[in-house]
């Protein structure tokens, strides 16, 4: 059933940042021309997509798949609206954002000891100093980069096994006091469930307020948009999906990955929450990248059966459209 209105408790807008372009094609070995991944984010924009993950700024021995980030930050920011954000693993590559101007940096934390030191070659606290610098350089700049910490591991990890959530609030709290403009929690490996997420936001939101606003969730073990919608319950507006559900994490194979955004605008348009996506464009866009990815796995469910007849192509149920 589609319902009209959302719950009173429930947000009435959604953000959803679309990190295919990033976190989704690190995954993949093959390069993805650039020509595609311009169009890619023209279409996503006209689909109505007005947060996107455009690159990192990674050594391109390291990731060649993202090696145009400059030239596709430089396109994304001609959009009017759109918010381009990066990834940046480390100084140098702060650096590169702010001279490229991105509207937003990522910079990835990882709540496991294990995982801090095989991901970025240092532990959590080395990684918390680091933020405070970048912090430092962007404010002594004049740089209007926003600074966003992405808690990656923060339910668990393959390499670890259980991540306590005592630490995941000790460095929620350090990033902070660093100068982190916003953060956001991460379920890298797709251990958690809906209660682990309840719980989770439930302690971190007193400490970091509305500065905690973003749920990054993949679907590992089939759990990413029951997790999205406890996140939603907790209050949380903003979440991270990749289209076609493509991406996941080097340490979990054979894994599917993040939470397709297609099916998260779907669900929340059914749910009478806005996102202000254009449902059947997204789904054609999906077309346009299964085809440019041809081999590889895809994964996702509302482009199999497509929108019920209850619902408009752009997402909007006909009792808005009337309402």
């Amino acid at each position: 059933m589609n319902h009209t209105h959302p719950s009173p408790a429930l947000p009435r807008y959604v953000i959803l940042r679309e990190v295919g372009l990033r976190d989704g094609l690190q995954s993949i070995t093959r390069v993805m021309p650039t020509e595609q991944k311009l169009a890619w984010i023209q279409d996503a924009f006209d689909a109505g997509q007005r947060e996107i993950e455009v690159g990192s700024f990674v050594p391109a021995r390291l990731l060649p798949q993202l090696a145009d980030t400059a030239e596709l930050l430089a396109f994304a920011k001609t959009l009017p609206g759109l918010t381009a954000s990066v990834l940046v693993p480390n100084f140098k590559g702060a650096e590169l954002a702010m001279a490229c101007e991105a509207d937003l940096m990522l910079l990835p934390i990882s709540a496991s000891h294990a995982h801090s030191l095989a991901n970025l070659r240092k532990t959590p606290d080395e990684v918390v100093a680091e933020i405070g610098r970048i912090v430092a350089a962007r404010n002594a700049s004049g740089s209007r980069t926003l600074i966003e910490v992405g808690m990656s591991t923060a339910f668990g990890c393959t390499l670890q096994g259980r991540v306590e959530p005592a630490e995941v609030l000790r460095l929620l709290r350090a990033v902070l006091d660093a100068g982190a403009d916003r953060v956001g929690l991460a379920d890298t490996v797709g251990y958690a469930d809906p209660a682990m997420v309840h719980d989770l936001f439930a302690q971190a939101l007193p400490i970091a307020g509305d500065k905690l606003n973003c749920g990054h969730f993949h679907d590992t073990r089939g759990m990413g948009v029951a997790n999205v919608y406890a996140a939603l319950q907790m209050g949380v507006t903003r979440f991270d999906a990749c289209l076609a559900g493509i991406g996941g994490c080097p340490h979990a194979p054979g894994a599917s990955g993040n939470v397709a955004i297609e099916d998260l605008a779907y669900m929340f348009a059914s749910m009478g929450i806005a996102t202000g996506q254009d449902i059947e464009r997204l789904l054609a866009l999906r077309q346009k990248v299964a085809h440019w990815l041809d081999g590889e796995t895809l994964h996702g469910t509302l482009w199999r059966a497509g929108l019920p007849k209850t619902m408009l192509p752009t997402g909007i149920t006909p009792a808005q459209a009337c309402a």
